[in-house]
């Protein structure tokens, strides 16, 4: 058995294409593109260079054919959640789509909670309340009354809209579908009574596919601008979460994950959701999984707080490299302060290093003066809240989480992962550092036939890749600053 599948990965800094070659004992990677993914502001909005991208995927296809021929059994995308693209019925993008940090969702929520409460909203979706997500995205639509809204044909989810482009087929991929906040997990459909009481227009809202789903053949246009044979693309999990937690290379039962990159999505796979007064308080949300199971865990704003202060500090023409900025943390003084991630003042571009200082100034703790004590007080913070969470999946679930699983490009922090350690006093395990293109690809391949089950692929994941072990010491101070930290989270509006 030998095949070759194309993973088009889509991350908050950047797009990346990567080659997987699969035989029965193992999966080799080779990323054949990397392009930027930067948001576009014009006046006060910020958009998608949806154009900009679909170039470079197609670039990224040429460039596969130029080194490994023009076979390929399967092209796959996959991308965060909430954003979307308006599709009309003459197959044109209608209009610039939003990012999800535009500023246009501010106050969304509590206008949506005026016509649908809170609890109703969570108990038809028991999807976690954050102003980005797309039912508030499409709320803010509605209430400026775009005309777009009035001749839209369907609503794609980004990498549906990449399928879209590539297949010519408007359908959505069931994990990216349930991070709208208008899917339904009991009826196992969009949620037609909340999206009508809020006034939305039901009829745009596509087909929804199971992962690892062949979506079509590639366009024969686009198949012969690049040099390709016939390739189908596949739906893999195309919300790259999903992707990611496919790649866990875990074992039993009793573990919990953390997804870690510019957000850290920690949580558990479960076979039904749990939509509870419990998961409501906690604001947890059940998004879709690999093989009819669902990820029920909880957003943290994660490495952002270190890309937009090293952002910061580079336009202030201070040039660091994430090495350079992991040993200024390292030789801070430990657990002085802490902040709450998911403050939502943090969730915007900006000096998130003064927001930092702020937040820490506002609520009586001494302030961080130097830069690596800005960076420990952030990678601090994220494990301390990782011991919130941990803690808050174990009252759910009524069992304890023997180990952490870390993956993605965040599990090479070798900093943070053990802080994880120290702060949830649990072994983490660090790695794949590309889970969410190996998901990817080892979806692809089910859907083709070269692997039976999650299982068997998650068994060769286990035999591909090198993991790092983390295990809990008995360093003082974490349960004092953990404490702290509580007291922090109580006083704080947050995501």
């Amino acid at each position: 058995m030998k095949a070759k599948f194309m993973a088009i990965d889509m991350g908050a800094e950047s797009g990346r294409a990567v080659l997987g070659s699969l035989d029965s004992d193992s999966l080799t990677l080779e990323e054949t593109h990397r392009f930027l993914n930067t948001p576009v502001r014009v006046f006060d909005s910020l958009y998608w260079d949806v154009l900009q991208m679909h170039k470079e995927m197609k670039q990224a296809l040429e460039i596969c054919v130029e080194k490994h021929g023009s076979k390929l059994d399967g092209i796959g995308f996959d991308n965060w959640g909430v954003d979307y693209a308006l599709v009309g019925k003459d197959n044109s993008i209608l209009g610039a789509p939003y990012h999800y940090r535009d500023n246009r969702t501010d106050g969304m929520m509590e206008e949506a909670f005026r016509i649908v409460p809170r609890e109703e909203i969570y108990q038809m979706t028991g999807v976690q309340f954050m102003k980005l997500n797309t039912i508030f995205q499409l709320l803010a639509m509605s209430l400026a009354k775009s005309p777009i809204l009035e001749v839209t044909d369907k609503l794609l989810m980004m990498p549906d809209l990449y399928n879209f482009l590539f297949t010519g087929r408007k359908v959505s991929e069931f994990s990216i579908a349930t991070t709208t906040q208008f899917y339904d997990p009991i009826k196992k459909n969009w949620s037609k009574q909340l999206f009508e009481r809020l006034g939305l227009p039901y009829h745009i809202l596509p087909e929804i596919i199971p992962s690892a789903t062949v979506v079509g053949p590639l366009l024969p246009s686009i198949r012969d601008e690049v040099g390709l044979s016939d390739v189908p693309v596949i739906a893999p999990a195309c919300h790259d979460t999903a992707c990611a937690v496919a790649a866990v290379p875990a074992k039993g039962q009793n573990w919990a994950y953390i997804s870690s990159g510019t957000w850290s999505l920690m949580g558990v796979e479960i076979a039904e959701p749990i939509i509870n007064k419990m998961s409501l308080e906690y604001n947890f949300t059940n998004e879709g999984g690999v093989g009819n199971t669902y990820r029920f865990l909880k957003n943290i704003m994660g490495l952002w707080l270190i890309q937009q202060c090293r952002s910061t500090w580079e336009d202030a023409g201070q040039n660091y490299s994430y090495s350079d900025l992991v040993k200024m943390a390292e030789e801070a003084k430990p657990l002085v302060s802490v902040i709450e991630p998911n403050y939502e003042p943090f969730l915007s571009h900006g000096n998130m290093p003064q927001r930092i200082v702020d937040f820490c100034k506002d609520t009586g703790q001494k302030v961080p003066e130097t830069k690596g004590a800005i960076l420990r007080c952030a990678l601090e913070s994220l494990a301390l809240k990782y011991r919130w969470v941990l803690e808050k999946l174990e009252e759910m679930l009524k069992k304890h989480i023997d180990v952490i699983h870390i993956i993605g490009g965040g599990c090479q922090n070798k900093l943070l992962c053990q802080f994880a350690a120290e702060a949830t006093g649990r072994q983490v395990i660090a790695g794949p550092v590309e889970a969410t293109a190996i998901g990817n690809i080892m979806l692809q391949a089910l859907a083709r036939g070269y692997v039976k089950s999650i299982v068997e692929a998650r068994e060769l994941i286990r035999r591909s890749f090198e993991v790092t072990v983390y295990d809990p010491t008995i360093a003082s101070g974490w349960d004092e600053a953990y404490g702290k930290y509580l007291q922090v989270m109580e006083k704080t509006v947050s995501l």
